[in-house]
């Protein structure tokens, strides 16, 4: 199973890539944004999978799910 995850734009990088925050975590990723249908900035949220940012998420829409996610990963730990 494959899950595509909400991650904050934390840095700009050259080549249409950028570093990636998931949740308020210390996970940082690099992701393309090649597949985006336009520009982002420093502080959006896109969704990643498989290393690529696939489409751009309001903040609320991307805190709710990570809460979600949150929540299923302490269930499952408990």
């Amino acid at each position: 199973m494959c899950l595509a995850i909400p991650a904050q734009i934390e840095e700009l990088l050259d080549n249409s890539m950028a570093r990636v925050r998931v949740g308020n975590s210390q996970t940082f990723l690099t992701a393309s944004l090649m597949l985006l249908p336009k520009a982002v900035s420093k502080g959006d949220y896109v969704i990643v999978h498989a290393g690529f940012a696939i489409n751009i998420v309001p903040k609320d829409e991307a805190t709710q799910t990570l809460a979600a996610l949150k929540e299923f990963t302490d269930a499952a730990n408990a």
